[in-house]
């Protein structure tokens, strides 16, 4: 084949997952989401992409992504509906319309025919409520004559330096088999640590930094060194002003620990699993959430900047985030790791018969 092939991005988000395709050598159509300023991200880092704002709980979304589409080939859906009816840490509320979400994914794919279509969720969607939603997507995925395989990803087995564990879902039009995920190319001693993920960026101790920063270490490990892609310019690195308490209790948490190793009467605002938690020099990251405060550096006494959540998931340093810092982490957190998209898409490639 000599074209790119071609793949929409649906609840997009800033676009980590449709980043990873469009580095494998995809061309991302389209990204679609009910945030705007995310989608404002994806437009900046997507190369000819449109975002478009819809709530896919609507059929008309369906259709206004159909009218878009309508003089291209779509090659491939890629979703990442949203997970809090299934996430552990959410309400597991069994009737959460969010829930449902995914079977927009299948509509808009009976429309457009494309020859693959990837979902990706929290674990927890394989066995909750006896596993519904899992056969669900089978089911439909079966129906509508595509072979489905779901399997458990851990982000440090690819070369993601945080502890990320997520189901996708891959499936292909029969006339394509069924798809082969990759091996892991990482053992657990050989994962990337926080250190070799992050050391190289400027400590903001002294200086809180600014929007435009320059690096002042040289790249130590190969990973630092993929991440700046000769980038010169260091965007979304600041430092948070904390106060002198809340410093005060973050030293006195051990590189790896968390409010278990508290003194008494320490810290108690904040006492729940990941509270108080200090990332481990030589280990993945915790896994990066939305927010930014139960989370601190292996090092400094502070929490980690949007940037280095975003190298711990795999975003490139010259990938820029827009909106004010809340919303930064935000986009993070919900991203799939780009590295992990990458990867899939290599994959996919070989699987529809292209030459990567």
């Amino acid at each position: 084949m000599s074209r790119k092939l071609t793949a929409i991005d649906l609840f997009s988000g800033c676009g980590g997952f449709s980043y990873g395709f469009q580095q494998a050598g995809f061309h991302v159509v389209l990204g679609v989401d009910n945030t705007e300023i995310a989608l404002k991200t994806f437009e900046k880092n997507h190369n000819n992409s449109k975002a478009l704002l819809l709530d896919l709980h609507k059929e008309s979304a369906i259709d206004t992504i159909v009218d878009e589409t309508k003089n291209k080939e779509i090659d491939v859906i890629i979703a990442g509906p949203p997970c809090q009816g299934f996430s552990l840490t959410g309400t597991r509320n069994e009737n959460d319309e969010r829930n449902s979400l995914f079977y927009s994914v299948f509509r808009l794919a009976e429309r457009l025919n494309p020859k693959a279509i990837i979902i990706e969720n929290v674990p927890g969607l394989l066995n909750l409520y006896g596993g519904k939603a899992k056969k669900e997507i089978i089911r439909l995925c079966d129906e509508m004559g595509y072979n489905c395989n779901p399997k458990l990803l851990f982000a440090p087995d690819y070369g993601v330096p945080q502890i990320r564990k997520r189901v996708f879902f891959v499936a292909l039009r029969k006339e394509f088999g069924v798809f082969e995920f990759p091996e892991p190319i990482l053992k657990e001693e050989q994962y990337i640590g926080c250190e070799d993920a992050i050391g190289d960026l400027p400590d903001l101790v002294t200086n809180l930094g600014s929007e435009n920063l320059e690096y002042d270490k040289k790249p130590f490990s190969n990973y630092q060194k993929m991440m700046r892609n000769g980038n010169k310019v260091l965007k979304n690195h600041t430092g948070t002003q904390h106060t002198e308490h809340v410093i005060n209790v973050i030293s006195l948490v051990p590189e790896g620990g968390n409010h278990k190793d508290l003194p008494p009467g320490v810290g108690d605002s904040r006492k729940f699993n990941e509270a108080w938690t200090r990332y481990h020099s030589k280990k993945p990251s915790k896994t990066i959430d939305t927010g930014h405060r139960n989370h601190f550096h292996y090092k400094w006494n502070r929490v980690p900047s949007v940037r280095e959540n975003a190298r711990l998931q795999s975003f490139p340093d010259d990938f820029e985030f827009l909106g004010n810092k809340t919303e930064q982490y935000r986009q993070v957190g919900n991203a799939v790791p780009p590295l992990l998209g990458k990867i899939l898409g290599e994959q996919l490639l070989k699987h529809l018969n292209y030459e990567v």
